[in-house]
């Protein structure tokens, strides 16, 4: 009888201890506190290195209470990445529900190659002060706003972005060597844009870009496919970019950036180039090949004679 007493009184002051526990781990830190934190939560990262973040940042009492909070919540999934401005006066839970939605900052993730058209729409897919004047603005800047992820304030103006964007891009511009090459800057962005739209592994661009440079040196159109691509722009039909070229299109498409009518670089980028592609264009492989094909299975297939471009276009059914 005295043993299950013990026993009692032992469960009793167990469940008493853990609901103070948890009581005291979800209360706020400081609730008096007028102070405020900013606490970034980065992509990828999980609801265990949040918790501990917050404890490191004095925002919460215990991070394995709120660890578990969010557990049970169930709101783990749901967690955004991005600036949060927190205060020790905050609750864990309205701290684990701020985290799903009160983000100070968006990221946003542009991926090599694509058009500044195609970055307005992910703009305004995903910033509140997106306007119709921003796809012009993004435009003018067309193939120096460098692919990368971005944290974004939601309140952010178009010349925000810009300048965040061509910023980046002349960190990593400087970082080439562009001490073989007799193109300029522009020249470089142009034919890079080229290349980035053209291979589909890095390893290609390089060689790409030697086989630019041969017909750009030997005075032949450069019957880049990607330029007609870019004239022709979005399919009004299925809002896709970046379309199939049919082959009567090679006359057809009246406009400058067509590179079977025009010999020599487009007049302007024809996308926003990433690092590798850069690099390609100042430093092409020297190589003999004038031709280049995709496979069916993306393989790249290279010729050095017009003869034998056709016999790969033949071998490999094109």
């Amino acid at each position: 009888m005295i043993r299950l007493t013990a026993v009692l009184i032992l469960l009793v002051v167990s469940i008493v201890g853990g609901v103070l526990w948890w009581k005291n781990g979800v209360s706020a830190v400081d609730p008096k506190s007028k102070d405020s934190v900013i606490f970034v939560v980065t992509k990828g990262m999980g609801v265990k290195e949040i918790s501990n973040g917050l404890k490191e940042k004095g925002l919460v009492k215990s991070s394995v209470v709120f660890f578990l909070l969010v557990k049970q919540l169930g709101i783990d999934k749901r967690i955004e990445a991005g600036d949060f401005r927190l205060s020790p006066s905050m609750t864990a839970q309205e701290i684990a529900e701020n985290l799903t939605h009160g983000t100070l900052d968006i990221w946003i993730t542009v991926p090599e190659g694509k058009r500044a058209a195609e970055i307005a729409q992910t703009l305004k897919d995903k910033i509140p002060t997106y306007d119709s004047s921003w796809p012009n603005t993004l435009e003018s800047e067309e193939g120096y706003l460098f692919p990368d992820t971005y944290l974004i304030p939601k309140d952010a103006d178009i010349g925000m972005i810009v300048n965040q964007m061509r910023g980046n891009f002349d960190v990593k511009y400087a970082t080439l060597d562009t001490t073989n090459t007799n193109f300029t800057q522009e020249e470089i962005v142009i034919l890079a844009s080229l290349i980035e739209r053209e291979a589909i592994t890095d390893a290609e661009k390089p060689i790409i870009a030697g086989v630019l440079l041969n017909r750009l040196n030997a005075g032949m159109a450069l019957q880049v496919d990607a330029t007609i691509q870019y004239a022709k722009g979005q399919n009004t039909t299925n809002k896709k970019w970046w379309e199939p070229v049919l082959i009567e299109e090679y006359k057809t498409v009246k406009s400058d950036y067509n590179t079977y009518l025009f010999a020599g670089l487009p007049p302007l980028p024809i996308s926003n180039p990433g690092l590798v592609a850069l690099s390609a264009a100042a430093n092409p492989s020297d190589t003999d090949y004038l031709y280049y094909i995709h496979d069916k299975d993306r393989k790249i297939r290279y010729a050095k004679t017009l003869a034998e471009h056709n016999a790969n276009i033949e071998k490999f059914g094109l």
